[in-house]
């Protein structure tokens, strides 16, 4: 088992406060974060609904998309300092951090779009680098044009990210197309994770009653990410790939039955691409624990095992788990299985050693 020491921060990011008790590590692989300041991007380019803040009151911010208002933020969105004063109160030492899917420009021009990726990967390089046993950084990129793609994974790497997060679809296209293969190989080539998100969820403006997008429209839409990567081949040509799901693999898992019926009934609509049963693939990716439900995890747990479910949380949101994984502890699970989830799959995805997050 492994155990590591618990600090509270001081104020002064590098300087921590003497030893205060020993735990299990725990990593939350699920988190979002933004600058506390972002350009008005449709003003510097003249088009577009780009996301940008309006300070409005202390602790708050507004996000506002173009001219209309989007979302209110609190402070824990971009604080570093007080986002480990929280999470650290749910026995968490490390998060992955990484942009709110509202901020992927896919939609922009290719070079507008990595001008914004660029800003959000320096801001976060930077954490990682302030903060290193405090976070862990993933970057963004311009997915509408590859060979920008490319470049900017590249540099994602020499500035100290461990990988990228991306979108379900972009634009509507899944993620087994072509053009998109370049940058997986490019992410298998140079060690970096993969953590998949849904955004622009399928059918949104057809059920915006009752909050449907999220509750329906997000599982769907990863299942149809990992759909995709498996009957597209991905997973089969680039075994040494490492992608996590968000959100426990939406409703991959519970509706693999189907699936597989499906790819096994119908094979000339669905093994078209990738005569492999869909079954064998489980154990070749991972997801996170964000279920909000014991018996759920339990079933994924059965389906993928322990060694392929990172903690996660969706912090700072409220559809998370924001006491960050509270009801796994309270399970009846093994050490093992609780070590699995709570770091050592997360480790693994990640390409990182224990000793990075805990050494002094």
């Amino acid at each position: 088992m492994t155990y590591v020491r618990r600090f509270s921060n001081n104020g002064k990011h590098k300087r921590f406060r003497k030893f205060v008790f020993l735990e299990m590590l725990k990593i939350d692989s699920h988190t979002h974060i933004l600058p506390k300041k972002l350009p008005n991007w449709s003003e510097k380019f003249g088009y577009g609904d780009f996301i940008y803040l309006q300070h409005h009151k202390k602790g708050f911010a507004k996000m506002m998309r173009g001219n209309q208002f989007f979302r209110e933020i609190k402070e824990n969105c971009w604080n570093p300092e007080l986002r480990v004063d929280e999470y650290q109160q749910y026995h968490t030492q490390v998060q992955v951090v990484c942009t709110i899917p509202v901020m992927f420009a896919y939609w922009a021009k290719p070079l507008d779009g990595l001008d914004v990726a660029r800003y959000l990967n320096d801001h976060i390089a930077q954490l990682a680098e302030d903060y290193p046993k405090q976070y862990v950084g993933l970057g963004t990129l311009p997915m509408q044009d590859t060979e920008l793609a490319v470049k900017e994974l590249q540099r994602c790497k020499k500035i100290g990210l461990r990988g990228i997060q991306i979108g379900s679809n972009i634009n509507n296209e899944n993620l087994n197309e072509d053009r998109f293969f370049p940058i997986f190989e490019a992410c298998e080539k140079l060690d970096l994770a993969v953590l998949v998100h849904p955004w622009e969820m399928m059918g949104e403006k057809h059920m915006q009653r009752y909050w449907l997008p999220w509750l329906v429209g997000m599982p769907a839409e990863t299942s149809r990410a990992i759909c995709s990567m498996i009957f597209g081949g991905v997973f089969q040509r680039l075994p040494k790939l490492r992608v996590n799901f968000a959100h426990a693999g939406g409703s991959f898992l519970p509706t693999l039955g189907r699936i597989v019926h499906g790819f096994e009934c119908r094979p000339d609509l669905v093994a078209i691409d990738n005569p492999v049963d869909p079954r064998q693939y489980l154990g070749k990716f991972w997801i996170d624990s964000v279920t909000h439900d014991p018996e759920l995890l339990r079933y994924v747990m059965k389906m993928i095992g322990t060694n392929r479910i990172t903690l996660g949380s969706d912090y700072p949101f409220p559809l998370g788990d924001l006491e960050i994984g509270k009801f796994i502890e309270e399970m009846d699970l093994d050490q093992e299985a609780k070590a699995d989830i709570f770091h050592r799959a997360a480790l693994e995805w990640l390409g990182m050693t224990k000793e990075e997050l805990t050494n002094n």
